[in-house]
C-alpha cells in the first residue's frame, strides 16, 4: 500500500499545478499504524515531487490506544506538526456504546504525553447526542477538553446513517434512537462554553485557539484545490473532482501497472454554486457576494431572493456583503444550505 501511495504521488504529481503544498493530511482510517519508515518514505516521495510551504500544517490521525511514548517520540522526529486523536468521550459508558477500543484515562493519558512530547498543536474528536451522553456528561467533557489545553476541537452530532451496523441496531430496538431535542441542547451548551473558554467557533463543528484553525479543514470549506491519495481519496480542482477506487487490492494493482484507478465529475456552474454555499455557509466567513456573481448576475439575484427570508427569521445575519449564520441558525445549518441550493 505504502509502495503504491508513492508511486501515485509521482502520477499525480501535476494535479496542482506546481502550487506549495500548505498542509498534508494523513487520515481516512487509521494511519498511525504505519511504521516511522513508511511515514518517512511518504514524505521523500512528497518532498521530490511538490514544493512543501516552510510552515505547512502536517496532521496525523491517531487513535489513542495507538499512541505509545515510544511511537510519539518518534513521531516527534517527522515532519509531522499536528496530531488528530480520536477521542470522542472522557466517559467510559459513552466509550462503551460507541465500541471504543481506549478507555478514559487512555485518552486523558495519550494527549498528555502528546503535549509532553512536544505536540502543542492537537485537536480531538468528541460526540455528542449519544443516548448515554446526559447534558451534564457533556458539560464535563468539554471541560475536560479545555482543562487539558487543547488547541482545537471537532464536535460532532451523533448521526444514524441509512444501511449501517447502529442503523440495524436503532431498529430493531437494540441501541436508542437519536434524540434531536437533547442533541440541539447539547450544540447550544459546546456553543457557549467553547466561547467562554476563548475558543472561535469558526466552522458548524469546529472550536479553535486563537491562530488554530484547521488550516488543511479550513482550505476544503473555502473551495481550494486538494489533492486526495490512496484507496477512495477524492481530489478537487475547482472545476472537477475525482475519487479513486474503493478497492484496495484493485488500487494497488492499477498503480502498478501505472494507471490512475479514478472515476471523474466535471462539475456544471449549479453544482459549483451549491457546493460553495454548503461549505462556505458552514464557516465563519460566510457566503461573499462578489464570489457569488463570478457564477453569473442570475446567480446573484437567485442568492438575494432566496436568502432574504432567512434574513428576516435572523437565521443568517449581513454584514456588508458576507452572510453568516446566526447562532439559531447553526442549529438549522443544512437545512438552510439545501433551501438556499438551485
Amino acid at each position: 500500500m505504502v509502495a503504491a501511495i508513492i508511486k501515485e504521488i509521482a502520477l499525480q504529481k501535476e494535479y496542482l499545478l506546481g502550487k506549495p503544498l500548505q498542509s498534508v493530511y494523513f487520515g481516512g482510517g487509521t494511519p498511525s499504524l504505519l511504521e516511522i519508515k513508511d511515514l518517512e518514505l511518504i514524505f521523500d516521495a512528497i518532498h521530490q515531487h511538490h514544493s512543501l510551504a516552510a510552515d505547512a500544517e502536517i496532521t496525523l490521525e491517531a487513535n489513542p490506544d495507538d499512541l505509545t511514548i515510544q511511537k510519539l517520540k518518534d513521531l516527534s522526529k517527522t515532519a509531522i506538526n499536528r496530531l488528530s486523536i480520536g477521542t470522542q468521550s472522557f466517559f467510559e459508558e459513552d466509550l462503551k456504546w460507541m465500541n471504543r477500543a481506549h478507555t478514559s484515562q487512555e485518552a486523558k493519558t495519550c494527549i498528555q504525553a502528546a503535549q509532553d512530547q512536544g505536540f502543542d498543536n492537537l485537536t480531538i474528536d468528541l460526540i455528542y447526542g449519544t443516548p448515554t451522553t446526559t447534558n451534564k456528561m457533556w458539560e464535563q467533557n468539554i471541560q475536560t477538553a479545555i482543562d487539558l489545553n487543547i488547541a482545537h476541537l471537532s464536535c460532532y452530532c451523533l448521526t444514524v446513517e441509512p444501511n449501517t451496523a447502529l442503523d440495524h441496531f436503532v431498529k430493531k430496538g437494540i441501541k436508542e434512537a437519536v434524540d434531536e431535542e437533547k442533541s440541539a441542547q447539547q450544540f447550544e451548551i459546546l456553543m457557549q462554553q467553547t466561547v467562554e473558554a476563548g475558543y472561535e467557533h469558526y466552522e458548524i463543528s469546529n472550536f479553535a485557539k486563537p491562530n488554530c484553525h484547521a488550516r488543511h479543514n479550513s482550505n476544503y470549506w473555502l473551495g481550494a484545490s486538494y489533492l486526495g491519495l490512496g484507496p477512495s481519496a477524492h481530489s478537487f480542482n475547482g472545476d472537477s473532482r475525482q475519487w479513486n477506487i474503493a478497492n484496495n487490492a484493485k488500487y494497488i494493482n492499477a498503480i502498478e501497472e501505472g494507471l490512475l484507478p479514478f472515476e471523474k465529475e466535471q462539475l456544471t456552474p449549479d453544482q459549483q454554486y451549491n457546493e460553495y454555499i454548503l461549505t462556505a455557509l458552514r464557516t465563519k466567513w460566510g457566503c461573499q457576494l462578489q464570489k457569488i456573481s463570478t457564477w453569473g448576475l442570475g446567480y446573484e439575484q437567485y442568492f438575494l431572493k432566496t436568502v432574504e427570508p432567512y434574513l428576516k427569521e435572523e437565521l443568517i445575519q449581513k454584514n456588508e456583503q458576507t452572510y453568516t449564520l446566526t447562532s439559531k441558525g447553526k442549529l438549522l445549518a443544512d437545512r438552510i444550505a439545501m433551501e438556499l441550493f438551485i
